[in-house]
């Protein structure tokens, strides 16, 4: 059997979003116009195979026409006769649901490979016995023939998603280095054109020298258009000695099915903002126009408040190497009221809160832009994972200008994180309970680090992703989580939620023990063999924990112990007596180090600071490495959810609801693409094959030259 590190458990947590009363509360206008944006963001979702690894869409179609033809139940009985246990046929439905859940096989937070939990040649028993098989037998015996061994290997290149020797992605090439990215995103910015909806194919011709194909996004391919923006940036350029062919049509047949799904959903559309914004997204796909999606993403934010919540298109880049190439994402929810009206009282409050904050005005946004900040309940999320919640748009230019919108997803929360307490890990008993010029005056703003004019700033075309790439998202996120521990000591934030005196002292304390131990279990998603981490999240909290282990005087302190099962295991504590007298001037230092950094664009030493407090090692006193394979010994995996479909029966709109289990995520999935799930299967491994030869040999790395 793979590494458990590999595998998900058979016991693995699977709970469904249950979102029945705020989509019984909706207007049966509404109900349509979410019900076109849930589709619209399920088709676009298939994208995401496309953007993992190379054998991902043909695991998806293999599975999606295993289940068509036999739902779990009934393949349960073939399983069996083949001669696979129980517990075998349970960790198979458990693949096919990680499969789903995660949109391919490697895992959205930590990206890494999860591979099948049973003997590789049982459940080639089970798939060419299937009735799939019968029906299709050389479409499914081809699909495995494919997929088969690459399903199951863990080849030291393909257990992570990385670039060139470090893991597999499928925003480059698999002879693409990190050379060859940075020299693509100086291209870029060159032209200015974003990286977000774009992916990189490097060829090399016989003469040994490379050339390379930047590919948008889009509907349209060739063929002749009506003139935008992007047309005049489709030619070949030369940029530093190398060739540059900029071309479109990146999941063109997936990107046109959302495009007539977001053109149904203008007819209900609620006000004119929704309108205008659909009609940009749908220009952006078509045309594979960011500049589009960010006119559509303005009326997106200038759409307060509505009743039905949504967002689509290429978003974040955490899992991009190199931090600039977005994930295809969209989600629809529905307003809560009650908690979104608290979310207002303290979006009220932030521009008098923001001058708490540990650094001086010159160093935030020329004018405060108050943002909305609503409490959800999804109905539908597609893409490679579920967030608790979201800030978007990810645009620099927009949030300093436009603002952005804040997002909490309060069904998703109720579930994803709940945890029974004999899974609390590493607690004690107790605990478990471009315009040209500057916006700034270069002879007045000083650094209050250096106490010297500012030295450094973005410059025409940089966006803080491009200039700080592979450290953007983390230094971002590590951010965001500093200034939320920073504002929870406020008694007015507090206030706002209903907390005061002990128990305010309560949340503060819960709060700031969680992202110590939630630094201690983000060691699971550091590679120590690679020296790097695989997710941003889970790095920005370590980030954290050395911060506040560095703060010294007792405040945190993690102890190895042994486990009542004789096994390594480790005790996290927070002095609460310490939190303001030593853990906030700490925090308020680190704050104040990172807005400086990032405000002025100073690469050079945001790197240097971030890297430095990311960096593990087994030095003591606290041995990270070592407590990293106790963290491994005792991880809990994230949790699968199960998501409903709507159904359009007449002009009416129904909820389907499935059961909390690996099967009923599997049928969720089963019963998502009714109408033209073969073709879908059909588009994905087309489009897979067409571009195979871009990852031949998957196990070979690339050479270090660009």
């Amino acid at each position: 059997m793979a590494d458990t590190q590999y595998i998900l458990p058979n016991d693995i947590g699977v709970s469904s979003l249950d979102c029945r009363e705020a989509f019984r509360l909706l207007s049966p206008t509404e109900r349509l116009y979410a019900y076109h944006l849930s589709r619209a963001a399920w088709y676009g979702g298939l994208a995401v195979l496309l953007q993992t690894s190379p054998e991902a869409p043909y695991i998806y179609a293999l599975l999606s026409r295993l289940f068509r033809a036999q739902d779990p139940d009934q393949l349960r009985q073939h399983a069996l006769a083949e001669g696979l246990t129980e517990e075998e046929y349970q960790a198979f439905l458990v693949y096919a649901a990680g499969v789903y859940s995660n949109m391919g096989n490697y895992k959205s937070f930590g990206d890494t490979k999860f591979v099948p939990n049973l003997p590789k040649e049982k459940l080639e028993r089970v798939i060419l016995g299937s009735e799939a098989a019968q029906q299709h037998p050389e479409e499914v015996r081809g699909l495995w023939q494919t997929c088969g061994e690459l399903m199951f290997s863990l080849e030291p290149r393909l257990r992570h998603l990385g670039l060139g020797k470090e893991g597999i992605t499928t925003y480059f090439s698999g002879n693409c280095t990190m050379e060859d990215a940075k020299l693509a995103q100086d291209f870029l910015d060159s032209q200015n054109l974003s990286a977000y909806n774009t992916r990189l194919f490097k060829e090399v011709d016989g003469e040994g020298k490379p050339y390379y194909e930047v590919r948008l996004a889009s509907v349209l391919g060739s063929e002749p258009s009506l003139d935008s923006e992007v047309t005049s940036k489709l030619k070949s350029y030369e940029f530093r000695g190398s060739p540059f062919q900029v071309t479109r049509g990146d999941y063109a047949p997936i990107l046109q099915k959302v495009v007539e799904q977001l053109e149904k959903a203008k007819a209900y559309a609620a006000n004119s903002h929704q309108g205008q914004m659909l009609a940009q997204y749908i220009e952006s796909f078509t045309q594979g126009s960011i500049e589009a999606h960010k006119r559509g993403s303005r009326f997106w934010i200038q759409d307060k408040g509505p009743i039905v919540e949504s967002y689509i298109g290429f978003i974040e880049s955490y899992r991009d190497p190199f931090g600039s190439r977005g994930e295809f994402e969209g989600f629809v929810a529905v307003v809560n009221k009650a908690m979104s009206a608290k979310f207002e009282r303290l979006v009220a409050s932030a521009e008098q809160l923001l001058k708490e904050l540990p650094w001086p005005p010159t160093f935030e946004k020329d004018k405060f832009l108050t943002p909305d900040f609503t409490s959800l309940d999804v109905l539908t999320f597609a893409g490679s994972g579920i967030p608790a919640g979201i800030n978007i748009p990810n645009y620099d230019d927009l949030r300093q200008t436009e603002g952005f919108k804040n997002v909490s997803l309060g069904n998703v929360l109720a579930v994803a994180y709940a945890t029974q307490r004999e899974k609390l890990t590493f607690l004690e008993e107790d605990d478990k309970d471009e315009k040209g010029a500057f916006n700034f005056d270069q002879e007045t703003v000083i650094n209050p680090e250096t106490g010297e004019q500012i030295q450094s700033w973005y410059r025409s075309g940089e966006t803080w992703d491009s200039k700080f790439s592979t450290i953007a998202s983390s230094y971002e996120e590590c951010r965001a989580e500093s200034v939320g521990l920073y504002l929870c000591l406020h008694p007015q934030v507090l206030e706002i939620f209903g907390f005061e005196g002990a128990d305010a002292e309560d949340v503060i304390y819960v709060n700031w023990l969680n992202m110590v131990r939630a630094g201690l279990l983000a060691l699971e998603f550091y590679t120590p063999e690679a020296f790097n981490w695989r997710q941003a999240h889970m790095q920005a909290r370590f980030v954290i924990l050395r911060v506040l282990l560095e703060a010294g005087e007792g405040l945190v302190t993690i102890t190895p112990t042994t486990g009542s099962d004789g096994r390594p295991d480790a005790r996290v504590r927070l002095d609460r007596s310490k939190i303001r007298s030593v853990g906030k001037p700490a925090l308020e230092r680190f704050l104040r180090r990172l807005q400086v950094l990032k405000s002025t664009g100073d690469v050079a030493g945001g790197r240097a600071l971030y890297e430095g407090y990311a960096t593990v090692t087994d030095a003591p006193p606290e041995c990270f490495l070592t407590l990293r394979d106790t963290v491994l010994l005792r991880k809990e995996s994230r949790k699968l959810i199960v998501q409903p479909n709507t159904r359009l029966e007449g002009s009416d709109v129904q909820l389907l609801e499935y059961e909390a289990s690996a099967a009923g995520l599997i049928r969720s999935f089963s019963e998502r693409f009714p109408e033209d799930g073969p073709e879908l299967e059909e588009i994905l491994t087309q489009l897979a094959t067409a571009d195979a030869r871009f990852w031949k040999g998957p196990s070979e790395a690339p050479s270090g030259q660009a």
